[in-house]
C-alpha cells in the first residue's frame, strides 16, 4: 500500500521544484526526503522523477501517480473535515498566511478575538509580503489572506474557495500640510515624486497601470515595499505615496490622506482555504473571525481625508 506521507513528499518536491526546497518547506533533512523518494520509487517500481537542469521534473509515470495523489490526499482532507464537523469543535490548531499590510488593522484583532471564543486553539500566523494561494493544496498553512488588484484576473487554484472580506482603496497619503481635505485627482500627482512598491509587485503594476490610464507615467524615486517607509517619506515631505486603507494606522501623526476621485486603486482582500465538501470548524472559525476585523477595521476612523 503507498505511503500517503510519501505521497505528499513528491507532490511538494513537484510545488517546490527540488528536493532541497522541499525539505526546507516540510522541516526535514534533504537526506531524509531523499530517502522517502526512494522507497516511493521502489513501491511503484519505476523513476517517478528526472533532473531537469537545476532542478527536478516528473516522469510519465510520477505525473499520473501526481494526479492520483492529488485525489487520495483531497480524500484524507475532506475525511477529517468531516469528522470535525461532526466533532462540532474548534480544533487546537491552524495556520494563518497574511500580508504584512494587514496585521495591523484585520489579523491582530482577528487574533484577539479568537483568542478570547477559542482558548484552546493555537493560529500559527505566517507574516509575508507573498501569500501563495498554491500553499494551500500543499497543506503548508490552513487559511490565506491575500489580495488580489482589479486590473488583474482571478488567480485563485483548483481546489480552493476564496471568500470576499472588502474592497480597499489605495489612498493619497501626503504631509499633513500638503494637501487640502478633498478628494484628488490621480492626474495631479504627475508632477508629485511618488514612493511606491517596485513593478514587479502587484499594488507596483496598479499604481503604474492607473498611472498611464490617467495619461501620465510617474517620477518614482522612492521604491520600497516597506509601508512604514512610505509613511515617513510623505510624513517628511519628500514624496507621495499610494497605500491601502486598511495598511494604514489610524492614530498614525503628521500626514493627510485623500481619496483617488478618478482612476481609482482598489485591491479585493480575501480569505481563502482549501476546499471540502464538509465546512471544517477551524478554518470557518478564522475566517468568521477575519470578516469581523475586516469589517470592524473599515469603520475606523484614518487621519482626516
Amino acid at each position: 500500500m503507498l505511503d500517503i506521507r510519501r505521497l505528499h513528499m513528491l507532490k511538494t518536491v513537484v510545488a517546490r521544484g527540488s528536493i532541497a526546497a522541499a525539505a526546507q518547506s516540510l522541516a526535514l533533512s534533504a537526506g531524509a526526503v531523499s530517502q522517502q523518494l526512494a522507497a516511493l520509487r521502489r513501491e511503484v517500481g519505476v523513476d517517478l522523477l528526472r533532473p531537469d537542469g537545476r532542478t527536478v521534473a516528473l516522469t510519465e509515470a510520477g505525473r499520473v501517480l501526481v494526479e492520483h495523489a492529488d485525489r487520495i490526499l483531497g480524500a484524507v482532507q475532506e475525511a477529517e473535515s468531516a469528522v470535525a464537523a461532526v466533532k462540532g469543535t474548534v480544533g487546537a490548531t491552524a495556520t494563518l498566511a497574511a500580508l504584512p499590510s494587514t496585521v495591523a488593522r484585520i489579523v491582530a484583532p482577528a487574533l484577539t478575538s479568537l483568542a478570547s471564543l477559542h482558548p484552546q486553539l493555537t493560529v500559527t500566523c505566517l507574516v509575508t509580503d507573498q501569500a501563495q494561494l498554491r500553499e494551500l493544496p500543499l497543506g503548508t498553512v490552513d487559511v490565506v489572506l491575500g489580495q488580489r488588484y482589479h486590473h488583474l484576473p482571478d488567480d485563485t487554484p483548483r481546489g480552493v474557495d476564496a471568500y470576499r472580506l472588502l474592497d480597499d482603496p489605495l489612498l493619497i497619503v501626503t504631509a499633513a500640510d500638503r494637501a487640502g481635505e478633498r478628494p484628488v485627482s490621480l492626474r495631479e500627482l504627475a508632477t508629485h515624486h511618488l514612493v511606491v512598491p517596485p513593478p514587479t509587485t502587484d499594488c507596483g503594476q496598479a499604481v503604474l497601470h492607473a498611472c498611464g490610464q490617467a495619461g501620465f507615467t510617474p517620477s518614482t524615486p522612492y521604491v520600497t515595499t516597506d509601508i512604514a517607509a512610505q509613511i515617513t517619506l510623505a510624513r517628511a515631505g519628500l514624496a507621495t505615496a499610494l497605500i491601502p486603507r486598511m495598511a494604514i494606522d489610524p492614530t498614525a501623526a503628521g500626514i493627510r490622506t485623500s481619496l483617488i476621485e478618478d482612476h481609482p486603486i482598489h485591491r479585493l482582500l480575501f480569505a481563502a482555504t482549501r476546499h471540502t465538501d464538509t465546512a471544517n470548524p477551524t478554518t470557518t472559525a478564522v475566517i468568521a473571525a477575519l470578516r469581523t476585523a475586516a469589517h470592524d477595521g473599515r469603520s475606523t476612523l484614518l487621519p482626516p481625508t
